[in-house]
Parts: C-alpha cells; structure tokens; sequence
C-alpha cells in the first residue's frame, strides 16, 4: 500500500497526517482532491464515526482509507463536546468561523474545573468492505486555558493547555505537537502495527 485516501476535507488533518505518515513513504491524497465529498457522521461514537468516514472514502475511491474521529472532551460538561467537537456551537459557517463559535462557547460553559482531552479514534481500511479494520486510539491530557493562545494547529487547539507543558497547542511547533497529540500517538500504533 503506497498510496491512501485520507477521509477528511480539514487542511489541518491533511497536513498532520501526511507528516506522520512521511517515513512509510505513503502517498496520502485527500478525499476532496478525487472529488469525493464527505461522509455523513451520525454516530454517538467515535468509532462508528471513523470507520464510517473511511468505508466511504475507500468506496468511492478504490483505495486504501485512513479516517480518524477526534475531538475535545471536557471532564467538566461530562465529555462534551466529544462526537460533537466540530460543530459544537452550529453547523453554520466557515471553519474558521465554526472554530471561533466552538472555542467561545465552550470557554463560556466553564467554570473553574478545566481538566481534558483530546481522543482519537483512527482506522485504516484496505476496502470498504474490509472485515477486520485497522483501529488505534490515542489521548492526550491537558486542560481549557481561560484565554486563547497560539496560531498554529485548528479547532481547539489555541484553548488546548498540554499537560506539563505550560503552552496551548496552537503555541506548539508542528514537529512537536506531530510527536505528542492524541493524533501522533493512534498514527504512531497504527505504523507500529503496518511494519
């Protein structure tokens, strides 16, 4: 497998998976640039989301697919946002513009407990009717900053504090949020389980 259609329009994820997929050498194209549009995520699962978004790709494509499902969970407002990460605050918008909703929304749901973290859910098929599908997962644990903080990364990124470090997300170099995120971490499982 030297090529994949990554099943996911965010520029972010593109960038970030081709990062991490660099040293097998895999061509990742995204599923838009083959004019496949996204699939629906109906699901209250992360899970069911990713292998969902995959099996599409992977259908109107004829490739492998790599999908994740990821998003924000706030121990404070029971896991929320959770499935629902990227379209917290409305469906309305640019994302940029759904962004700045999301992250003033949930700086306005909070008090003073802040714990959290980002999980991902990341799955490779090599068919859509594929039986046993690839499945890593990731977290990483950290907590809401009061303000945000940061241009690079997307989403809540610029709110993300990460544990230990003292720096949102959106504060970190791309080499070294590519090392550490829940991303990094259920890409780095599933390399692991490639080789």
């Amino acid at each position: 497998m030297k090529r994949l259609v990554l099943a996911s329009a965010n520029p972010g994820k593109l960038r970030e998976m081709q990062a991490l997929l660099a040293p097998l050498g895999m061509e990742v194209v995204a599923q838009g640039a083959l004019g496949i549009a996204g699939a629906e995520e109906p699901y209250e699962s992360f899970l069911e989301n990713a292998l969902a978004k995959a099996r599409h790709a992977s259908r109107a494509s004829g490739l492998p697919a790599l999908a994740d499902d990821s998003g924000l969970c706030v121990d404070a407002l029971g896991g929320a946002p959770g499935v629902h990460s990227a379209y917290f605050a409305g469906r309305e918008g640019s994302r940029e513009e759904r962004d700045a909703r999301n992250n003033a929304k949930l700086l306005a749901s909070l008090g003073n407990e802040r714990e959290a973290h980002y999980h991902c859910v990341m799955v490779l098929v090599q068919s859509a009717d594929e039986p046993r599908p690839l499945i890593t997962e990731g977290d990483w644990h950290g907590s809401v900053a009061r303000a945000a903080r940061g241009v690079n990364g997307f989403g809540y990124d610029p709110l993300f504090l990460v544990a230990q470090r003292g720096l949102t997300a959106a504060e970190l170099p791309d080499e070294v949020k590519n090392r550490i995120s829940h991303r990094a971490l259920a890409a780095a499982r599933l390399l692991a389980a490639l080789r």
